[in-house]
């Protein structure tokens, strides 16, 4: 019997256990479970497996085709659903074929089988993505807190993302070791905010990042989102100056309220240094008294309090006055890599590819002053030039020649432009056509 039918059966005794023990919660259900079960903002018993919620979870086209030729399976032609007949015969089939990293990944069959494999429930929970991390469950939330208008509104102002939908992992990143202390101080804080509520310990838990572009500010902060599965709330600082938003300060409130009700959770404030700006402005008084409201707002989240991890950025860390410093606990600092880091960016973001006389340290040698975002456009234009090529497999060569080539694009970009001339350099003097965005 193929692996097919097995994940089918799992997932119907998954559906079968979930319904069966009231002790169990949404958050023991796998994510893929999770997803076919919402309903309204939450999961209902008793859980129907179906042919179409199979399908769905498990990946297998034809889920009754896989298990019809079971003797314990049925599947009822007017609604569906996909059961068993003798569910202890159908526990012997799939435990006969089963091993502990797959009750390791359902902590449904860690709570009804666990010990047979020695894993425990809890551990199976770790392990297992939470409900807070789900985009359903986010939606849920909002839909739930914001009418459809203030939702919308709430659009214009932040992007926030399911830790699920967040592509980087820390492990894609090189950081310093200065930033690999303070993560790994911040994954500790978290790990403890009850002892650090219970000592009393509550100004912790907002950073400011500050470096050049393109050092890995967002990237690092999406990362943890990812890593750490939570929720990822994102606010550009400038976007709260936009005609579209109505009343700035009401609206820089709601982006609070939105990183409560979806504790626990990572909000980003980019550009933070338009705080500064504007107080030192003639500024309209709506704009300012936004900022007023945001400086405050920034005082009365806290980690500890409210599960609101609070990072902000910015690139010109020389425009931040008092008012803004000290609203931070921590200030990890982002300076562009050094040749040893771009060497390893170089290893870590070529990992999928096929180079030939691929050497990292010459390359390094080679990009003194680029960025990591840099580095990657890079390696970007030497992949599509190789595909011009109708090549997949890159060489040395071409990454020596695509430095060479984003060099003179950048000395390009930075002269000052002929006199006259403006329009012919921007349309088409420059390879490529466009600027490059350092920080994603």
């Amino acid at each position: 019997m193929s692996n097919a039918a097995r994940d089918v059966i799992e997932f119907i005794l998954t559906a079968t256990i979930y319904t069966d023990n009231r002790d169990l919660e949404p958050d023991d259900l796998p994510p893929a479970y999770r997803a076919v079960f919402w309903s309204d903002g939450t999961i209902e018993r008793p859980l129907v497996a179906t042919v179409e919620t199979a399908r769905e979870a498990t990946g297998v086209e034809r889920p009754w085709d896989a298990i019809s030729g079971l003797m314990f399976t049925d599947h009822d032609d007017f609604d569906g659903s996909l059961t068993v007949t003798e569910r202890e015969m159908a526990e012997e089939w799939f435990l006969d074929r089963i091993e502990a990293e797959a009750v390791l990944g359902n902590p449904v069959l860690a709570a009804e089988y666990g010990g047979e494999f020695d894993v425990s429930h809890e551990r199976a929970r770790e392990h297992n993505r939470p409900v807070r991390a789900d985009r359903v469950w986010i939606d849920s939330m909002l839909e739930e807190y914001f009418d459809e208008e203030d939702e919308e509104e709430m659009l214009d102002l932040v992007d926030v993302r399911a830790p699920e939908e967040v592509e980087m992992r820390l492990d894609d990143l090189v950081l310093t070791s200065d930033q690999e202390d303070e993560i790994s101080k911040l994954v500790k804080a978290i790990e403890h905010r009850d002892y650090l509520a219970q000592i009393g310990l509550r100004e912790i838990g907002k950073l400011l990042f500050v470096g050049p572009p393109g050092t890995g500010k967002t990237s690092v902060a999406r990362a943890l989102a990812h890593d750490l599965d939570l929720p990822f709330v994102e606010v550009k600082l400038s976007m709260i100056t936009s005609q579209y938003l109505g009343e700035t300060a009401k609206n820089v409130e709601k982006v609070f309220e939105v990183a409560k009700r979806l504790s626990p959770c990572i909000l980003f404030m980019d550009e933070f240094d338009f705080v500064a700006k504007t107080r030192a402005s003639d500024e309209h008084a709506a704009i300012k008294r936004a900022v007023n409201t945001l400086l405050k707002s920034i005082d009365e989240v806290s980690l500890i309090d409210d599960d609101v991890l609070l990072i902000g950025a910015t690139n010109h860390p020389d425009q931040l006055d008092a008012a803004a410093w000290r609203r931070f606990d921590e200030i990890v600092n982002f300076p562009k890599p050094d040749r040893g880091m771009r060497a390893d960016i170089l290893r870590v973001v070529t990992r999928e590819m096929e180079i030939v006389d691929f050497d990292p340290e010459t390359l390094a040698e080679m990009t003194e002053g680029l960025t990591g975002s840099d580095l990657r456009l890079v390696l970007r234009e030497a992949v599509l030039d190789a595909l011009t090529e109708e090549r997949t497999t890159l060489t040395q060569q071409d990454l020596e020649d695509a430095i060479a080539n984003f060099e003179e694009r950048d000395n390009l970009k930075n002269l000052d432009m002929i006199e006259g001339d403006h329009d012919a350099l921007v349309a088409g003097g420059t390879p490529g056509g466009e600027g490059h965005d350092h920080e994603h």
